[in-house]
């Protein structure tokens, strides 16, 4: 099968809602892209597959796409340019009001430092994320790329998540009548000023009684896959990411996934019929989602981490229904009331309940070509594992990362102990850059892992974090049924 990103006439693959998901011949079908699954068959295998099943059959999906040979990286540096934020996402240990003494924003010559940094290593894009700062004018961010791009021209800029541009709008007061029109002028003067590409952050979990709990002040999901479409519409590539493991269901887990489909659907759509793109005529010149990336909900430091998880105390509650169960659903319709413990609980997520939601996506997301492993949360070895449940990416040596840090994961590999990592796995490593293009295959003796001679040298080590030291000023009230706690 030829993947939607390397051709024009994509069409989705049929449904069989009647057919039974745990069937391995349905599986199969599944697997070698003919067939596409329902929300519905996405829950029962998420809730109901042997691990094996799943691992076996996203692995076999996943070489369907990317063969058996290769897995890939990238060397980018996230660089976390202000925590000053007006969101108060309970999830978040990173932000801060602006009135701490940790509160910042770096200054141009700071971030260009850390670029050079990155370029001597041999990195080729820089993940800019920061909070939703108040203070920063729209000048301020287009003189900073105008200035990235005249010093490293050759440094992709991977920058501004959903909810910063819902932000921009919200700041800057752009024109038009609709959002979308709003988001356009805002996006196309960074784009004419540096920026590439949009990184997925801020996704979370879409379903609305969710978000609403977790994500106070941040936009919701018809706004975040607005900007995202603004982007593709412009050319441009982004990712999709999702945080699962606190308070959701398993149900609004597959919601996520399937809007993430529908949406894709529509700009491959509209690439296959030759759609103008905004500022481009040229047929098929329509952006995409190149990638999905998951990872489980990090609780240190953060206030939606004091909640109480189910079944901690009570061990009779694991025969229960989990409260995000219970007022979930695959089309996003649940609400808080349909179970009183809702927002108030939490279902923490392990490697095994990781492995199977990855191995899920890979399953459900059949028009997106890249799934991520996320060893940065779950430790290298899981993230080694991953690539037989799905992922056909390791994603970044994360030499700097501030916000998932915040939360108490602290995991950071050089470039050969990631090569070795896909080595070990029966693969061959390959860097690659932000549209997934191949910059290099590791298969010679000169190969960064095979070059090293004392692996003592390569260890994981601390991230390098912008602010390390914890202050209880980053704690916020958790909203629960209307009232704080």
């Amino acid at each position: 099968m030829t993947h939607p990103s390397t051709q024009h006439d994509w069409t989705p693959p049929a449904q069989h809602p009647g057919a039974d998901p745990l069937d391995h011949a349905f599986l199969a079908d599944v697997a070698a892209g003919g067939v596409r699954l329902t929300p519905e068959q996405g829950l029962t295998l998420l809730q109901r597959a042997p691990l094996s099943t799943l691992g076996r059959f996203a692995d076999a999906r996943c070489r369907a796409l990317h063969a058996d040979r290769l897995r890939t990286y990238v060397i980018d540096r996230n660089i976390n340019y202000t925590n000053i934020c007006t969101a108060k996402c309970t999830f978040c240990a990173f932000r801060r009001d602006g009135d701490e003494h940790d509160a910042y924003t770096l200054e141009p010559e700071q971030i260009h430092q850390k670029i050079a940094e990155l370029s001597a290593i041999g990195g080729t894009q820089i993940l800019m994320q920061g909070g939703m700062n108040p203070a920063l004018p729209l000048d301020w961010y287009l003189d900073l790329l105008a200035g990235i791009k005249e010093r490293f021209p050759y440094i992709h800029i991977h920058a501004f998540s959903p909810p910063e541009f819902i932000e921009f709008v919200h700041f800057f007061n752009p024109p038009g009548d609709t959002l979308e029109d709003k988001l356009r002028w805002v996006m196309v003067r960074l784009k004419e000023a540096g920026l590439d590409s949009l990184p997925g952050g801020g996704g979370e979990i879409f379903a609305p009684a969710v978000r609403r709990k977790i994500g106070l002040g941040k936009c919701d999901a018809e706004a975040w896959l607005t900007t995202m479409y603004v982007a593709h519409s412009l050319g441009m590539f982004t990712s999709a990411t999702m945080m699962f493991g606190h308070i959701e269901g398993h149900a609004d887990r597959i919601h996520h996934m399937d809007l993430v489909r529908q949406w894709q659907d529509r700009v491959l759509s509209n690439a296959a019929n030759g759609l103008p793109t905004s500022g481009n005529t040229a047929p098929g010149a329509w952006g995409h989602y190149k990638a999905f990336i998951s990872w489980p909900f990090q609780r240190e430091n953060t206030p939606l981490g004091r909640l109480r998880e189910w079944g901690q105390t009570d061990p009779a509650e694991l025969d229960l229904p989990f409260p995000g169960d219970v007022a979930a659903r695959v089309d996003g319709s649940g609400t808080k009331d349909l179970h009183p413990e809702f927002g108030r609980r939490l279902r923490m997520s392990g490697s095994t309940d990781y492995l199977r939601t990855q191995a899920v996506s890979r399953l459900m997301l059949d028009n997106i070509f890249s799934i991520g492993a996320s060893w940065v949360t779950m430790g290298p070895h899981i993230g080694q594992v991953a690539l037989h449940y799905g992922a056909n990416d390791m994603g970044s040596v994360m030499m700097e990362e501030n916000v998932v840090s915040s939360a108490g994961t602290t995991y950071c590999l050089d470039e050969a102990v990631l090569c070795m990592l896909i080595r070990d796995a029966g693969f061959t490593p390959a860097q690659r850059d932000n549209t997934y293009d191949l910059l290099a295959v590791h298969d010679g003796p000169d190969a960064p892992d095979r070059r090293v001679t004392d692996w003592s040298q390569h260890r994981a080590q601390r991230l390098h974090a912008q602010n390390a030291e914890p202050i209880e000023s980053a704690v916020v009230p958790v909203t629960v049924s209307g009232s704080e706690s």
